[in-house]
C-alpha cells in the first residue's frame, strides 16, 4: 500500500448529503469563552440515515432535531454524529440546534482567537475562518459547498466600542443587561442577498476607532467604507486608508467587467471626476466652509456629477457592491495578511493604513490589499471554489486583477518587472520554491492543512497561468469570458474545470491540455533557444527547445519574441503557442541585430540563449521591452558571478562594472523601474553553484564592490540627486486627493537613491559610515531609514552595537517598527547575525506567539541561508526553534522548513547534518498534533534521496525517521 504523504486527498472531498440554507446564530461573548446556539436549517438532497457535523474542540450541552435523533460527539475526529430514528426523506428541509462552548487562545489563529487588546479594554476576540475554522465555533457542515444565509445575534460586554459580524443590522445595538459584573449589549445582524460558505464568516468583538467615508457610484447610489483600527490612531493616516480603499472599489467598479477593455479614455476621466467630486464633498461637510462658498460649491458639485452622468452614459462598468456597509478591520495577530469575510475585510495592523514606520513595500502591499480583497467579494464571494483544492482559483485571479490595479498607479513596467522579480528572488522567489522539494502543483494531489495551499504557487504562479490564458486568448476575450464565468455561478460553486470551459467557450480555443500541464506539473518550463541566419536566403530560424525532466510533459505557453536591429526597432514580432518539446520559427527578414525574447515576461518560466556578450549588452541597453531587456542585463548578471564562482582568484570585470552605472544613469528607465531593473541577485541558475549561500554572498558583493569603486564619485552625485527630502506640499496633495502615482513615484526615486547607497556602503570607508549615519538620523521615512540601517549592520563601523540597541528600544515603541527591525537583523549579511537574533529573542518585547513576530525573525533568519544552514549553530538555532514553534503556529513553522527544500542540491558536507537536523525535528513533535510539520519533513526527506542515503550509512539506520 502507498504511503499516505498528505491527511487529504481529492476524493475525501464528495457531494454533501444535505443543503444548508440559512443559519440563525446567537453569540454570548465572556472574556474566557463563548456560549455559541445555532439553529441550522437544511434540505435533504437524498435520504439521510446520518449526518455528520464537524465540530472541533467544543464543549456539547445541547444538540436537538425537529426529527427523531440520537448524538454522539467524537471529539478526537473533531465530529458530531447524529443519526436519525427514521431516515430523513429526500428534499425535505428540516432543522439541527445545537448550544456549545468555544474557548479563545492566543496562539492558535483559527475560530476565536484573542488579538492585541487595547490597555484598559476588554479582551480583542477576533475570528479567523479560512479554511476550517468556522468548525471551531460551531457544530456545521464545514465545507466550501455548503453556501448560506445567515442571521446572526452578537451579546458581549458594553464597553467593546464594536461588535461585528457579516451582513446589515437589522436590529440596532441596545444594552439587554445591568447587574453589578457589569452591562452587557445585544446586536443583531443579517445577511441574506450573499449566501456564503462557512470559511467566509466572521465576528468580533473589540475596541477600536472607528472612521467612516462615504462611498458613491458615477450613477449616485452609496453605501458606507469603514475602517476600525487600534484607539489613538493618526486620524490622517485612517482617511488616506480610506481613500485608498476608495480608489480600489472605484477602480474595480470601472475598469473590470465584459468591457473592462473599452472606452479607457472615458473610464479615466471617470475616475478623476469622482476625486474632485468626493473633494467638493468633503468641502461642504467641512467645519470651516465659508456660507457665502457653500452655493458656488454645490453648484460645481452639481456640474462634475452632471459631467460623470454623461460620460458613463452606454458604458457598461464591472463589479458592484451589495451591502450597505464595506468594513475593513486591523488585525495583530494572524497567518494570513488579510481575509475576505464577506463585507468585513481582516487585514493585518501593519498594513491597514500608511504610518511613518510603514516602509515603502509595505504601503504599496497595503494599496494591493485593499483592492485584493475587495475583488473577493465577487471572485470567491459570490462565486466560490467548491473545495479546497480549488483554492487556487480563488486567488489567482483575484490576484491578477490586483496586479492590474497596482499597474494602474505604479506603471506597467514597474508592476510587472516586479512581479519577475518575484519569480527569480533566491530563496523565497516562487522559481526557487516551485523547484524544490516541497513545491507542489496548482492542484495539488493532496494536503495536511488548507494552509499548505497558502504558497507562491497559489499566489504567483497560479495567477502567472490565468495571465498565459489572457495572453493568448486576448484581453477583450478574457474580461468576457470572466464575466460570463461570474455570472453563470453567481451564489454558487465553481470548480477549476468550469473557469477553463468559460474561456474555451469565449475563444473558441482548446485549453485543456495546457490547463493539465500547468495545473498538475511542478516547476516551469525551461526553454534554450538557438538563432540561426542564413544571409543568401535571408532567412532566420529561431529553434525552441524545452529542458524536460524524464518524468515531464512538455508545457504548453505562449512565447511572445520580436526582431530588433541596433537601435531597438522591431523589425518583426509575433506570439505563438509552444506545444512540444521542439519548436522552430522560420521567417524571412533581414538579419536582426538581437531578439527580443518571452517579452512582457509571456510565459512563467526561464530563458537560457546562446546569445552572446556583444548581443546581450546591446539587448541590455536597446530593448523597447522592459521584461526582456532586464532578463538580457540578468544573463549578463549570471555570467558574471559564475566567472567569478569558477575562478575565485579572478576580479569583476570593468564591462559589466560600466554597464551597470551607464543603465544606473539611464533617466528614462529608472522613472519607469525605479531601481527594480538594477536588482543583483544572491543566486545562480548554474545548479554547480546555485546553492553555495556563502559565496553567492561573498560574489555578489565582489561585484557591488567593483561598481562602487569604478564610480564612486558618480554614485554620490546619483545619491544626492535622488535624495528627496520630505516635500510638505506633496504630503498635502497627497492626503488630499489620495494620489497614489504620487506616491508611486517618491517609491522609485527612494529605490535609486537607496540602491547607490547599498553599492557605496560596499567600500565600508570613515566617510561612506557618514553618509550612512547621516540618511538614518534624518531620515523622513521608514525606508530610507531601513536602508541605512541594514548597511550601518553589514558595515565594520565602530558605533555599530550602540546604535542597534538604541533603534531597538524605539522600534519597540510601535509594532509596525519593531516587525521591520526584526527582520533587517535576521536578515543582515554580517556575521553576528545569529548573535543579535538571540539577543533579540530573548527581550520582553519579542512574543512567540505572534505572528508578525514569527515571521519576521524566524522567518528571515531561515531565508538567510548561509547562517542557518551553513554554520552549525545557526542549524542548531533554526533546529530548536522550528520544534518550539510546531506547538505554537504550525502555519508558520512550516515555512520554516522551506529552508530546507533544497538539501540535495548542496555541497555534499551539509548533507548529514540537515538530514540529522530533520530527522530530530520528527522525533521530537507529535504528528497528531503537528501533522503538516511532520508530513512536509517527510515530502523534504523524499526530495533528498542522496542525502538521506548518506545520513543512513553515517547512522546505520534504515531510514531518517520513523
Amino acid at each position: 500500500m502507498k504511503e499516505r504523504l498528505y491527511r487529504y486527498y481529492p476524493d475525501d472531498f464528495g457531494k454533501l448529503e444535505a443543503r444548508v440554507l440559512h443559519m440563525d446564530l446567537e453569540f454570548d461573548v465572556f472574556d474566557d469563552h463563548t456560549v455559541v446556539s445555532s439553529k441550522m436549517f437544511l434540505k435533504s438532497i437524498d435520504p439521510i440515515y446520518k449526518l455528520c457535523l464537524n465540530a472541533r474542540d467544543l464543549e456539547i450541552l445541547l444538540v436537538e432535531s425537529d426529527q427523531p435523533m440520537k448524538y454522539n460527539y467524537r471529539q478526537k475526529d473533531a465530529m458530531l454524529d447524529i443519526s436519525f430514528e427514521t431516515p430523513v426523506p429526500r428534499h425535505t428541509e428540516f432543522t439541527i440546534s445545537t448550544k456549545t462552548i468555544c474557548r479563545p487562545t492566543k496562539n492558535i489563529l483559527e475560530g476565536l482567537y484573542y488579538d492585541e487588546t487595547p490597555a484598559g479594554a476588554p479582551p480583542q476576540q477576533i475570528t479567523q475562518c479560512q479554511q476550517w475554522g468556522f468548525q471551531r465555533i460551531v457544530p456545521c457542515l464545514d465545507d466550501m459547498t455548503a453556501k448560506c444565509t445567515y442571521r446572526t445575534t452578537i451579546r458581549a460586554d458594553s464597553r467593546y466600542t464594536n461588535m461585528i459580524t457579516n451582513g446589515d443590522i437589522t436590529v440596532p445595538r441596545k444594552t439587554v443587561y445591568l447587574g453589578a459584573d457589569g452591562s452587557r449589549d445585544e446586536i443583531v445582524y443579517e445577511n441574506m442577498s450573499t449566501p456564503m460558505a462557512p470559511y467566509l464568516f466572521f465576528l468580533g468583538v473589540g475596541t477600536y476607532a472607528t472612521y467612516k467615508m462615504e462611498f458613491e457610484y458615477p450613477d449616485e447610489s452609496c453605501f458606507e467604507l469603514e475602517l476600525l483600527v487600534p484607539p489613538g490612531s493618526d486620524k490622517n493616516a485612517a482617511t488616506q486608508s480610506l481613500d485608498i480603499l476608495h480608489d480600489a472599489v472605484m477602480w474595480i467598479y470601472l475598469f473590470t467587467g465584459p468591457e473592462s477593455q473599452k472606452h479607457l479614455d472615458k473610464k479615466r476621466q471617470i475616475f478623476e471626476l469622482t476625486k474632485l467630486r468626493d473633494q467638493l464633498k468633503h468641502n461642504l461637510n467641512s467645519a470651516n466652509v465659508l456660507l457665502e462658498n457653500v452655493n458656488k460649491t454645490m453648484n460645481n458639485l452639481n456640474a462634475i456629477r452632471e459631467k460623470i452622468d454623461l460620460l458613463s452614459d452606454g458604458l457598461t462598468f464591472g463589479y458592484k457592491y451589495t451591502g450597505t456597509v464595506y468594513r475593513e478591520i486591523g488585525m495583530q495577530n494572524s497567518d494570513f495578511g488579510g481575509m475576505e469575510n464577506v463585507g468585513n475585510t481582516t487585514i493585518t495592523t501593519n498594513r491597514i493604513m500608511p504610518s511613518k514606520n510603514m516602509t515603502d513595500a509595505s504601503f504599496e502591499y497595503m494599496a494591493d490589499v485593499k483592492a485584493h480583497e475587495y475583488y473577493h467579494n465577487i471572485n470567491g464571494s459570490e462565486v466560490t471554489g467548491n473545495s479546497p483544492f480549488e483554492i487556487w482559483l480563488n486567488e489567482a485571479v483575484t490576484v491578477h486583477i490586483e496586479n492590474a490595479f497596482h499597474a494602474y498607479f505604479f506603471g506597467d513596467d514597474y508592476t510587472r518587472l516586479q512581479t519577475i522579480i518575484d519569480l527569480y528572488a533566491p530563496v523565497s522567489g516562487t522559481f526557487a520554491l516551485d523547484s524544490g522539494a516541497a513545491s507542489m502543483p496548482i492542484l495539488p494531489d493532496g494536503f495536511n492543512d488548507p494552509n499548505d495551499l497558502i504558497t507562491s504557487v497559489t499566489y504567483v504562479k497560479a495567477p502567472e497561468f490565468v495571465r498565459m490564458v489572457e495572453t493568448w486568448i486576448g484581453k477583450e476575450t478574457f474580461a468576457h469570458a470572466l464575466h460570463a464565468y461570474h455570472r453563470k455561478f453567481s451564489h454558487k460553486n465553481a470548480r477549476t474545470y468550469d473557469w477553463i470551459h468559460e474561456m474555451e467557450f469565449a475563444s473558441k480555443k482548446d485549453l485543456s491540455k495546457m490547463a493539465n500541464v500547468w495545473l498538475h506539473q511542478t516547476g516551469y518550463p525551461i526553454l534554450f533557444v538557438t538563432k540561426i541566419y542564413d544571409a543568401k536566403k535571408s532567412e532566420f530560424r529561431l529553434k525552441l527547445k524545452q529542458a524536460l525532466p524524464l518524468s515531464k510533459r512538455p508545457w504548453i505557453f505562449p512565447f511572445s519574441f520580436a526582431l530588433a536591429d541596433r537601435k531597438g526597432k522591431i523589425i518583426y514580432e509575433d506570439i505563438i503557442l509552444i506545444q512540444n518539446e521542439e519548436e522552430e520559427v522560420v521567417l524571412t527578414v533581414e538579419e536582426p541585430a538581437f531578439v527580443s525574447l518571452n517579452r512582457g515576461g509571456s510565459f512563467y518560466g526561464k530563458i537560457v540563449t546562446q546569445a552572446d556578450q556583444k548581443e546581450l549588452m546591446m539587448q541590455a541597453r536597446k530593448d523597447k521591452d522592459i521584461v526582456s531587456r532586464f532578463l538580457a542585463f540578468n544573463t549578463l548578471t549570471d555570467r558574471e558571478k559564475e566567472r567569478l564562482l569558477k575562478n575565485p582568484d579572478s576580479t569583476p570585470s570593468c564591462e559589466y562594472a560600466d554597464l551597470y552605472h551607464e543603465l544606473l544613469c539611464d533617466h528614462t528607465l529608472l522613472n519607469k523601474t525605479g531601481g527594480l531593473f538594477l536588482t543583483i541577485f544572491e543566486s545562480t541558475d548554474n545548479e554547480e553553484f546555485a546553492h553555495r549561500y556563502d559565496r553567492l554572498f561573498e560574489v555578489r558583493r565582489q561585484i557591488q564592490n567593483e561598481i562602487a569603486k569604478r564610480h564612486e564619485i558618480s554614485l554620490k552625485i546619483i545619491y544626492e540627486e535622488y535624495f528627496d527630502p520630505a516635500d510638505p506640499e506633496d504630503e498635502k496633495l497627497y492626503s488630499v486627493r489620495g494620489s497614489l502615482r504620487l506616491k508611486g513615484e517618491q517609491i522609485k526615486r527612494r529605490q535609486v537613491k537607496n540602491n547607490a547607497l547599498r553599492l557605496l556602503s560596499t567600500l565600508d570607508t570613515p566617510e561612506i559610515h557618514g553618509h550612512i549615519k547621516r540618511q538614518f538620523l534624518t531620515a523622513t521615512n521608514a525606508t530610507d531609514r531601513l536602508v541605512a540601517f541594514s548597511a550601518w549592520l553589514n558595515s565594520s563601523a565602530p558605533e555599530k552595537k550602540e546604535l542597534t540597541f538604541i533603534y531597538m528600544e524605539e522600534c519597540k515603541k510601535d509594532l509596525v517598527a519593531w516587525e521591520s527591525f526584526l527582520a533587517t537583523v535576521a536578515g543582515t549579511d554580517s556575521p553576528d547575525c545569529l548573535d543579535m537574533v538571540q539577543l533579540i529573542e530573548k527581550d520582553p518585547a519579542f512574543r512567540i506567539e505572534q505572528a508578525n513576530d514569527q515571521r519576521a525573525l524566524y522567518g528571515t533568519f531561515a531565508r538567510n541561508r548561509k547562517y542557518s544552514l551553513q554554520t552549525p549553530e545557526g542549524l542548531e538555532f533554526l533546529k530548536s526553534t522550528i520544534i518550539r514553534m510546531a506547538s505554537i503556529n504550525e502555519y508558520s513553522t512550516v515555512g520554516l522548513l522551506n529552508a530546507f527544500s533544497a538539501i540535495d542540491k548542496m555541497e555534499i558536507q551539509y548533507h548529514v547534518p540537515l538530514v540529522t537536523a530533520l530527522d530530530e525535528i520528527a522525533e521530537s513533535i507529535d504528528p497528531e498534533k503537528s501533522p503538516s510539520v511532520y508530513n512536509r519533513i517527510k515530502k523534504l526527506l523524499v526530495g533528498a534521496p542522496n542525502a538521506v542515503r548518506a545520513y543512513e550509512i553515517e547512522h546505520n539506520k534504515s531510514r531518517a525517521f520513523h
